[in-house]
């Protein structure tokens, strides 16, 4: 049965490497089952609800990516949007939640009707391969950047805006952290060079586990006040699941008392603009690292994935967090021979368990599977060889838009100034005979968000 339905032998895939891939996926994303509460909470949400409710989220959008693409990808609410909702809309803006749950649902309806027109589609086919390659090199840089933040190697410096940490200092929480994200960068990387199937997800547990160990020993001390709590799981499960009820369907009960229109517009249009293109980078870098796209760049079933990702957009919505969005974390499941949709089937599973197990996978450390997201990097960095770097035209924007996506933190950032420059690098240059109709549209559309956005 698996076999007709994810075509197996097709993609040249084993169920063994689909579950492995899967739970290696989830496990590089079950940090925001943490995180999103956390953020989403600053508006005045249960965070148990959004724990719930991110679970949930993850795990509808994951299973429609993989019954209706039958691809590897996994998708979970954005880090960035979820941000924006919690600390703009709700923050500085003044609206409430209920009003930003509106927001997202209505934009996850829009984004329904421009997947069934093919206006999303049409979008990812009209951005060039070689610039495809730099949004995988660019994605490659900023989940590197990702992981070694999250793995405290990387810290804030007011000289230089970053760099890396002291690790004498404040050794026992900082420092250790850090050290056990390296050692578990270089247990992935001897395994993967071992030719060590599962390489990835070892090195989370290696990690984790020599946490475990470091915390029991005093050489890793609990301060929560600071961020650093204990990883040892207190609870393991709970099936108390009434706090849902205080986020569900919270998005129809929005009072629009005061609420100007043009704002809620402005605020739809932000999160439709960052969710477009960050999907659509996540897809393309993602897609790239697994050879799914076609010699014209294209990827297949494209239609299918952007529409599962609009539906967990606003199924997102009514459960109660921000943004459902493709997950760039699902390049660790490729990296492990993750091929067809039975992967997604697997990290969507888990993450249902995780409305159960939410104790025991918040407790995962995020140094522990930050070398993960570092080692992952490096993979989709490879991709840089296939950049034409003899053609300027091309590779300077391609250039552009990988160098953006860590320093701008925003893979749509990358692609807005790869997809600018590109324009009229070539236009000046004499070649616009090689730039489509819908690149100029998307160039002049990034143009006036950032002017009116």
């Amino acid at each position: 049965m698996l076999e007709k339905m994810f075509k197996l032998k097709e993609n040249n895939t084993t169920v063994r490497t689909e579950v492995v891939a899967g739970l290696t996926t989830f496990m590089t994303m079950a940090y925001i089952l943490a995180v999103n509460p956390s953020i989403l909470s600053a508006s005045g949400m249960d965070s148990n609800a959004i724990l719930m409710a991110t679970a949930l989220a993850s795990f509808v959008g994951t299973l429609l990516m993989a019954l209706l693409a039958n691809y590897p990808f996994a998708l979970a609410p954005g880090l960035g949007l979820n941000a924006y909702f919690a600390y703009t809309v709700c923050g500085s803006m003044g609206y409430s939640w209920q009003i930003a749950l509106l927001a997202v649902f209505v934009e996850g309806l829009i984004f329904i009707v421009l997947s069934l027109t093919n206006v999303r589609e049409a979008i990812f086919n009209a951005i060039p391969m070689q610039l495809k390659k730099g949004v995988s090199v660019g994605i490659g840089l900023f989940i590197a950047f990702i992981g070694l933040q999250n793995g405290y190697v990387v810290v804030n410096s007011d000289a230089t805006l970053v760099s890396v940490v002291d690790f004498t200092q404040d050794f026992h929480t900082t420092g250790i952290c850090a050290l056990l994200c390296v050692i578990g960068l270089m247990i992935i990387a001897i395994l993967h060079v071992k030719k060590v199937r599962g390489g990835i997800l070892i090195g989370i547990f290696a990690t984790w586990i020599l946490g475990i160990i470091c915390e029991l020993t005093g050489v890793y001390t609990v301060d929560v006040e600071a961020g650093f709590y204990s990883l040892i799981p207190s609870q393991i499960v709970s099936f108390d699941l009434s706090a849902l009820g205080q986020t569900f369907g919270q998005c129809f009960k929005a009072d629009f008392n005061g609420v100007s229109i043009v704002n809620f517009i402005v605020i739809v249009l932000s999160f439709l603009f960052v969710d477009m293109f960050d999907t659509l980078g996540t897809l393309i870098g993602c897609a790239n690292k697994a050879d799914m796209l076609d010699e014209d760049g294209k990827l297949p079933k494209i239609k299918q994935a952007l529409l599962a990702d609009a539906v967990a957009t606003s199924a997102g919505a009514v459960l109660g967090t921000s943004t459902t969005t493709t997950f760039v974390e699902s390049s660790a499941g490729v990296a492990e021979g993750a091929r067809t949709g039975l992967a997604s089937v697997v990290t969507g599973l888990l993450f249902l368990l995780a409305v159960f197990f939410a104790p025991l996978f918040t407790t995962i450390p995020g140094f522990a599977t930050a070398p993960a997201l570092i080692f992952v990097g490096f993979l989709m960095v490879s991709a840089v060889v296939d950049i034409d770097f003899d053609d300027l035209t091309e590779a300077v924007p391609a250039y552009l838009c990988m160098i953006a996506m860590p320093l701008l933190y925003s893979i749509s950032e990358g692609i807005a100034v790869g997809v600018i420059s590109y324009v009229v690098i070539n236009l000046i240059s004499g070649k616009a005979k090689k730039i489509t109709p819908l690149m100029y549209i998307l160039a002049i559309l990034f143009v006036l968000k950032y002017i009116f956005l």
